[in-house]
């Protein structure tokens, strides 16, 4: 078993997953921070039935509740229940002995993510809405004049994958608080377990095989610079198909690409929540992935 695990985190190619997560319009109400120093963090959306508060989280000696009161305007916002999946950041919550990074899928995002057949090795790379922010006061507010837009926020890489319904009482104790864990039976419920180390082209980077990006840079961006719109992407020019079969998943019609040098133009996706890439037929990608991470 163990020999099949790394030669699945070794292997050449990987689908890499384009995955939207965090706070926007619908979920949340507004995008999430970018603060002035550069850094920023994604908000969790709001969950009704998760056990973790707002205010119970913790991002950089703040409490991630009184952010989500200043800049939803909300009072009551660090009461209430938040979705912390991905979980990334160790020092979020007090954790178990045990603890490591994960993701919680079901419905129709996890059936597209079963229909690709993602697996062990597989790279989700996570995107959201950002805006940037300032302090009055003792509270946050969004800059005026400042856009929202499409941006990369962080990674993991399948280490293990779990069917929650079928995990034994005693097992996974630590991923016990995750909010996928206190939802109804669900067979299609699934828990993805972050690998110890990530890999690209069947070599380790030396990184962790899930995290953050600390500070915004133009390199993740995904909003193009003049764009109007927060899903009218530039990508870097390897993305874009060679064949409408092997398009980034959801994106599959070519007249939402357009070419243009050493980048390339997509209408993406409004709704969706899963965008996957087998990276085999696009080498450009997977050094574009060695360049940002």
């Amino acid at each position: 078993m163990v020999a099949v695990f790394f030669l699945a985190l070794k292997k050449t190619f990987m689908k890499l997953i384009l995955s939207r997560k965090g706070f926007d319009s619908s979920a949340g109400g507004c995008p999430s921070p970018v603060f002035p120093d550069g850094s920023f963090y994604t908000l969790p959306i709001p969950d009704s039935g998760s056990k973790i508060a707002y205010r119970d989280i913790r991002y950089n000696g703040m409490s991630v509740g009184h952010l989500v009161a200043s800049l939803t305007g909300d009072r009551r916002g660090g009461t209430r229940k938040a979705h912390l999946d991905p979980d990334l950041i160790a020092g979020a919550l007090p954790r178990a002995p045990g603890w490591r990074p994960c993701l919680g899928q079901t419905g129709a995002a996890q059936g597209h993510l079963r229909k690709q057949q993602v697996g062990v090795g597989d790279l989700f790379l996570f995107f959201g809405l950002f805006r940037e922010v300032e302090k009055q006061g003792r509270a946050w507010r969004f800059v005026t004049q400042a856009r929202p837009f499409h941006a990369l926020w962080g990674w993991l890489q399948i280490g293990d994958i779990h069917q929650i319904d079928e995990i034994a009482d005693g097992d996974l104790q630590w991923a016990r608080y995750h909010p996928h864990f206190h939802g109804r039976p669900d067979r299609n419920n699934t828990l993805y377990v972050a690998s110890d180390r990530l890999y690209l082209e069947g070599q380790s980077t030396g990184l962790p095989g899930a995290g953050v990006f600390s500070t915004m840079a133009d390199s993740l961006r995904l909003t193009a610079p003049e764009a109007r719109l927060t899903t009218q992407w530039r990508l870097p020019g390897g993305f874009y198909p060679g064949s409408a079969d092997s398009a980034l998943s959801f994106h599959s019609n070519l007249s939402r690409w357009q070419r243009d040098d050493d980048h390339c133009y997509l209408r993406s996706a409004s709704r969706g929540q899963e965008f996957v890439l087998d990276t085999s037929g696009y080498p450009g990608v997977v050094s574009w992935l060695r360049n940002i991470l």
